[in-house]
């Protein structure tokens, strides 16, 4: 007969080979909320900093590369428009900035939908 009190031997499941998006898709979601607010984004950046080294050499890399290169090349070109809206041309460029940000959210977040990597993470595009 069998123990009543004994459990039965733990059953040990392989970890899935394949990465977890979760944090890629929560990062772009702090990325499209912090286009609203900023403070966010600042959330996502540090996330996809503390990811990126777990997810080396899978396609999620390019996505932690992508979104880091977003917010501060995002974060430069912002503080370029201010300084140029003393001469009146940085309202014309906040908005110039405002589509690419959004287009390389959408672009990179349509990707990760997609599994598929950022064809190039260091683009300008």
């Amino acid at each position: 007969m069998t123990d009543p009190n004994q459990s039965a031997a733990p059953v040990h499941e392989e970890p899935s080979s394949a990465p977890d998006p979760l944090m890629a898709h929560i990062t772009y979601g702090l990325y499209a909320v912090g286009f609203l607010n900023g403070l966010t984004a600042i959330v996502g950046v540090v996330i996809a900093y503390v990811r990126r080294p777990d997810v080396k050499g899978t396609y999620l890399e390019s996505h932690f590369t992508y979104l880091i290169r977003t917010f501060w090349m995002s974060l430069l070109y912002g503080i370029i428009c201010t300084l140029l809206l003393i001469i009146g041309i940085g309202f014309i460029l906040f908005f110039a900035l405002a589509i690419w940000v959004i287009y390389r959210i959408v672009k990179g977040w349509i990707r990760l939908a997609d599994a598929k990597p950022v064809d190039d993470p260091t683009s300008w595009i």
